[in-house]
């Protein structure tokens, strides 16, 4: 059995609308055979009168009224997914799949999000709190659109990673401790340490910055939520290694940052499916590449 087609309905709830079926051509900007041809098709299709041709306006019989109000429902229902599937090409409504560390969550993507917000409010984002390699398994598996990792990578077919920020590693200690200029990491490892579990990226470069030294320290306490670690340095539990996001974080008179000897740094980098973006796609990725620093 054929399905209806809209414009046949179309042109049938314009005949009504109108009262004629010359005015309906004009209207839809149709030859006045096609309207004619389109309206005994229906009648064809259904079996059916739809119309009552007469002196004066032509109006819909019974099944015609019926029709004609189920097929204003249809044709409202059909522009408006149009107009829906329209915005999203066009990037003003449309949703973004993000994966990213904890560590980027708590302050970097905020700020990306909330200047997304002003300037494109229809599209809408969804955070998913990931490590490096499960966001770039969510990207080559469609199930996330851009991804915030931990560089370097080893490349990936499909998946584009470009730098986004290298953000230095510093020494977080609670304000009340009498602290060297810099910190070295002979003398961090004789501090209590509060750091990022094994898990992480974070992790493994604070190791491999102590292992140079020859040192190996045991973690008084591993976390990997960043803001519930710099709490606990403000409440005098120990010391972390935390990157410095200049531009997210907010001074806590509890706690003083030195300088790392030798320095370290953390290196973000953004990733997509290496095939063209959607277009809000790349409207995010515009908006991420203004926090962008390498």
């Amino acid at each position: 059995m054929r399905e209806l087609n809209l414009d046949r309905l179309r042109t049938l709830v314009t005949i009504a609308d109108r009262g004629s079926f010359a005015a309906a051509a004009r209207s839809l900007h149709l030859a006045p055979p096609t309207v004619s041809l389109h309206i005994a098709e229906l009648e064809a299709r259904l079996g059916a009168a739809l119309l009552v041709r007469q002196r004066g306006p032509v109006v819909p019989t019974g099944v015609g009224a019926t029709l004609i109000d189920r097929a204003r429902r249809l044709l409202a229902l059909a522009d408006d997914t149009l107009d829906v599937v329209q915005r999203q090409i066009q990037g003003k409504a449309a949703r973004v799949r993000i994966g990213a560390s904890t560590g980027a969550i708590a302050h970097l993507l905020p700020q990306a999000l909330a200047a997304l917000a002003r300037e494109h409010p229809g599209i809408e984002v969804d955070v998913a709190v990931l490590t490096s390699e499960e966001t770039l398994a969510g990207l080559t598996g469609a199930r996330l659109d851009i991804g915030l990792v931990a560089l370097p990578q080893v490349p990936i077919a499909g998946v584009r990673v470009a730098p986004w920020r290298r953000d230095p590693v510093m020494a977080f200690l609670p304000s009340s401790w009498s602290a060297p200029k810099v910190a070295t990491p002979l003398w961090l490892a004789s501090q209590p340490l509060i750091l990022n579990d094994a898990g992480t990226r974070l992790s493994r470069l604070t190791s491999a910055w102590f292992a140079k030294a020859g040192l190996a320290p045991r973690a008084r306490i591993e976390l990997n939520f960043n803001d519930a670690i710099r709490s606990l340095v403000a409440a005098g539990y120990g010391a972390a290694l935390l990157p410095h996001e200049a531009t997210g974080l907010v001074a806590d008179p509890r706690i003083t940052m030195r300088a790392l000897r030798p320095a370290l740094w953390r290196a973000l980098g953004i990733a997509h499916r290496s095939d063209k973006p959607e277009a809000a796609t790349r409207l995010v990725l515009d908006v991420l590449a203004r926090f962008r620093q390498t």
